[in-house]
């Protein structure tokens, strides 16, 4: 990746240079990374903006890259991509070290803090300019407005886009060097939800190529669905790293239980006591605290005992859920209003 100044009047553009994994990794050997650091830390002042931070992306996975305003995502991009150097710690990037920039960021593409572009120049135009100067064949550039959904506004002036066409065109910018690992901050910012599963569809295309992915963002709902792998962010450490489902799993959920009558409820709820598990009763439904392969048991005994169960649904815990859980008190409220309505 590079960064170009332009001529006066217009804005700076970050342009990207050149270049499946399974939902575990095999148990018999390490997953190859796509990046990591040891140690890693940045300080501002008396402030460490990002804090020991020790990061594993395996190669070939899409990285959910979550946390709160301030938690240090923005910091430990910019020292991925070597904008910025690390206080103290180690930083490789494609099994290369932050220290030789040059031998790994020409197989990295990024849009990081909203894509930047001449405003009265065309999407086509703006992309030839980067193919240009990268040394990148102009015959990627059709392909890819298609890809990403900009075919028929190809040719209309970047300044009449909306934002979520901004986001778009940013990522097919990243996307122009055919990267090896791909960098995105609030890709899908701006974006009605029709545009959102396009992204996300785009984006797990482009993981089953092989290309892995690092996706910045406050908005855990999303990267819930799209992430193979987790970071959670707060306050400049590693609040938890590892697999999605892995994290999501060991988190208990509940069971809703419903019945047709109050002696039926009582009675699952005392099977679910039998086996430890607490339960409450709320708006006609039973809760009961229990992970979801406790549901057969629950159903079969239950029915033993004289109780049919009208309806049995699991309610499993969310990322959002699982990660309050894991920084509380530390995140509390304040955490949560920037995670679901602010960029960080």
């Amino acid at each position: 990746m590079s960064v170009i100044t332009l001529p006066e009047g217009a804005e700076t553009i970050v342009e990207p240079a050149p270049s499946v994994l399974p939902t575990q990794a095999p148990v018999d050997q390490a997953p190859r990374l796509a990046i990591r650091t040891r140690q890693l830390t940045k300080t501002y002042g008396p402030r460490n903006a990002v804090n020991s931070v020790n990061l594993e992306v395996p190669m070939g996975v899409v990285a959910g890259f979550v946390g709160p305003n301030g938690a240090g995502k923005t910091t430990t991009i910019r020292m991925l991509l070597a904008l910025i150097k690390p206080t103290s710690g180690t930083v490789e990037v494609l099994g290369v070290p932050s220290s030789d920039p040059s031998s790994y960021l020409p197989r990295v593409g990024a849009m990081i803090e909203g894509p930047a572009f001449y405003p009265t120049m065309s999407a086509r135009r703006n992309l030839e300019i980067l193919a240009a100067l990268g040394g990148i064949d102009k015959g990627l550039i059709d392909p890819l407005l298609a890809q990403v959904g900009l075919k028929g506004r190809e040719r209309d002036a970047v300044k009449t886009y909306s934002l979520g066409m901004r986001q778009r065109l940013g990522i097919a910018a990243a996307l122009l060097p055919n990267p090896s690992l791909l960098i995105l901050d609030e890709p899908t910012n701006g974006l009605d939800p029709a545009g959102i599963q396009e992204i996300r569809q785009l984006i797990r295309q482009l993981r089953d190529q092989g290309v892995t992915i690092l996706i910045s963002s406050h908005l855990l709902a999303e990267v819930e669905q799209i992430a193979d792998w987790i970071i959670l962010l707060n306050h400049g450490e590693v609040v938890y790293q590892g697999w999605m489902d892995a994290l999501l799993e060991s988190r208990q959920g509940a069971l809703i239980v419903s019945a047709a009558t109050d002696d039926e409820m009582r009675i699952a709820a005392a099977v679910a006591s039998s086996h430890q598990y607490e339960s409450e009763l709320a708006d006609g439904s039973l809760r009961i605290l229990a992970p979801a392969d406790f549901a057969r048991t629950l159903n079969k005994e239950s029915m033993a005992a004289g109780a049919v169960l009208t309806e049995l649904t699991v309610d499993r815990t969310s990322l959002e859920e699982t990660f309050f859980s894991l920084t509380e008190p530390v995140a509390g409220a304040s955490s949560a209003a920037q995670l679901n309505g602010a960029k960080s």
